[in-house]
């Protein structure tokens, strides 16, 4: 009996060293995954802090606006199509390094992104298309002119109230999410790192 019991605490000695040592070799590869994540991940914001902006993402829209003008009891109006794109980019520089986080109970890494700016409209001018009604007080005025003045900025008020719109929105920061999380996710991917990245603007 004073045998057995003697076999069954050496056993329980040398399962303690083993699972000890285990422990102790997971917590250690652990730490070296951790900080292998955080110079990957800090590599990986310094190169995205170099391109200065992300366009991840460019419409095209279509405005279509009129103006009028009445003068010596006469009218002239304007129609113009005034077609445009709108890119949407985020400013690279800034994120900062407290905008990257690990977490490691998780494997995740999240990036806090910064909020979109919307870049134009750059008019395509070769596409535009004006139709006049009123020539007399055209010909006589500079109302032609006057018109095609308000209607151009009416046009670009226009083009960009549709950038800002719920659906170009929301592909918008799809596509911007999506390539700032490959941005991150490749370089792990290349060293062998398995971990999830997750990208979001404020308040999503």
């Amino acid at each position: 009996m004073k045998g057995m019991i003697k076999w069954i605490v050496l056993a329980l000695v040398v399962f303690g060293l083993a699972f000890g040592g285990a422990y102790f070799f997971q917590q250690r590869v652990n730490q070296q995954l951790d900080g292998k994540v955080e110079t990957i991940a800090t590599a990986s914001l310094q190169g995205l802090r170099e391109q200065a902006r992300l366009t991840a993402f460019i419409a095209s829209f279509v405005a279509v606006v009129s103006s009028e003008q009445a003068r010596f009891g006469l009218k002239a109006e304007q129609t113009m199509i005034m077609p445009g794109l709108v890119r949407y980019e985020v400013d690279l520089n800034a994120l900062k390094p407290a905008d990257v986080k690990w977490d490691k109970e998780n494997n995740t890494l999240s990036v806090a992104l910064p909020p979109l700016i919307l870049s134009g409209p750059e008019v395509d001018l070769s596409g535009i298309r004006q139709y006049d009604g009123g020539g007399i007080l055209m010909a006589l005025t500079d109302a032609e002119a006057t018109l095609d003045a308000a209607n151009r900025k009416r046009g670009q008020d226009e083009l960009l109230k549709q950038a800002k719109g719920e659906v170009p929105m929301r592909l918008a920061r799809d596509a911007t999410r999506n390539a700032i999380e490959r941005s991150f996710a490749m370089p792990l991917r290349a060293a062998g790192i398995k971990a999830t990245v997750v990208a979001k603007f404020a308040g999503e």
